[in-house]
């Protein structure tokens, strides 16, 4: 490692996280040039901040570092993210309050807690699908129709169009190739749209179609733009779901502890969001020159937030690479922080907690049955396939793991 500029170079190389280890590259970053300059290529310039206590910082405020320009790093070819000021992830206060306050019922404990029994039935519907095949891939045959199914339900769409939903998603966010598929899911969510403002509904998007800020509804485009931002953010919570499972398959010790002790359930859910850490950048703009360890940051500039870094943080957390469901405190920042804190935190939660319960509870012994591949992809990160065995628990004796 010659320059830290070269060693940033190489955080925007999809394979890298596919196949490398970014975590030997973000520790020695935490080191030695935590706030590191990465010149412009076929990216724009930007500065990676890879501590702990910088990222919170960023997090806890929008004032000088604004969310409205975008989140992600995009190719500089593309410009600025369309979505840029209208959708909850790409807003600052006070309007991002504001959106926020027309979603936040829907994903309060309260409206959790009423969701449960959903959330348990769309468990035993997508584990039936693959206990009765004997295998699957985790990753898309559990975490992430359950993750569908469920923001299916809270979006307002019929029972009978969640498979579409699942479909749509797969090829659309997940593989990330089919304009096809994001157009049908687009045209879906019109038609759906124009339901809702003729006949509104007990849903999410009725609150966005009926809902205002500042006296005024938002427009079309708006709604259109928070849909799909919701929906696909349940891409982090399927990674979050899949990882956690790897996770657990990958420390069996650690699998046996949460089987036999299930008061270890909260401490073990923090655990697997900070160590999945599935977002794995979060990006900002600068309002106003900031001076950040040493280093000028002038207005304008981009700073990018390299979270699975900041929990790994050594001066944070103590043994930072050992998975442990026990771990406390942990103050992960996988969910973000101050106004952007995740408005899904609380769904998030509860799908894992319920999942792992069926899986223990529901389903035969589960482990690996081929090679784990995973994304290639520097927005988020995790498996993009993890093959199962998976049995019933009527033809299975009890396992470990």
């Amino acid at each position: 490692m010659t320059t830290s500029a070269a060693q940033a170079e190489r955080l925007v190389d999809p394979e890298l996280h596919a196949s490398g280890d970014p975590h030997a590259l973000w520790r020695w970053m935490r080191a030695n040039d935590p706030v590191s300059w990465q010149p412009p290529g076929e990216l724009p310039g930007f500065w990676s901040l890879t501590r702990y206590d910088d990222i919170r910082a960023v997090y806890r405020d929008p004032r000088t570092f604004s969310s409205a320009q975008g989140v992600l790093l995009r190719p500089a070819k593309l410009g600025a993210d369309p979505g840029g000021g209208m959708t909850l992830a790409l807003t600052d206060p006070p309007r991002h309050k504001q959106l926020r306050g027309l979603m936040a019922d829907w994903f309060s404990t309260r409206a959790v807690r009423d969701l449960e029994d959903h959330i348990r039935a769309a468990g035993r519907a997508v584990l039936a699908r693959v206990v009765d095949r004997g295998e699957c891939d985790a990753v898309h045959d559990i975490a992430g129709r359950l993750s569908m199914y469920v923001i299916g339900r809270i979006i307002g769409l019929p029972e009978e169009d969640h498979e579409l939903l699942v479909r749509w998603t797969d090829e659309a966010f997940e593989a990330g190739v089919s304009l096809a598929a994001h157009q049908e899911l687009m045209r879906y969510f019109i038609d759906l749209m124009y339901q809702r403002m003729a006949e509104p509904t007990d849903d999410l998007l009725s609150s966005l179609v009926t809902g205002s800020v500042d006296g005024e509804l938002l427009t079309e485009e708006e709604i259109l733009f928070n849909l799909e931002n919701l929906v696909g953010a349940t891409e982090n919570g399927r990674l979050a779901l899949a990882g956690g499972l790897l996770a657990l398959l990958d420390h069996p010790d650690q699998w046996r502890r949460l089987r036999e002790d299930r008061g270890l359930m909260p401490t073990a859910i923090e655990e697997i969001l900070r160590w999945t850490s599935s977002a794995t950048h979060s990006m900002r703009t600068v309002t106003e020159p900031v001076v950040m360890r040493g280093r000028r940051i002038e207005k304008g500039d981009r700073v990018v937030l390299w979270v699975p870094s900041g929990n790994r943080d050594e001066n944070v957390f103590e043994d930072p690479y050992r998975f442990d469901i026990s771990r406390t405190p942990n103050r992960h920042l996988a969910l973000a922080s101050g106004e952007h804190f995740c408005i899904g935190s609380t769904l998030a939660r509860a799908e894992l907690r319920i999942l792992l319960e069926q899986l223990l509870d529901e389903v035969g012994p589960i482990g690996r049955s081929g090679p784990v591949e995973r994304l290639r992809s520097i927005a988020v990160g995790g498996p993009e396939t993890l093959p199962v065995r998976i049995t019933s628990a009527s033809v299975a004796k009890p396992s470990s793991s």
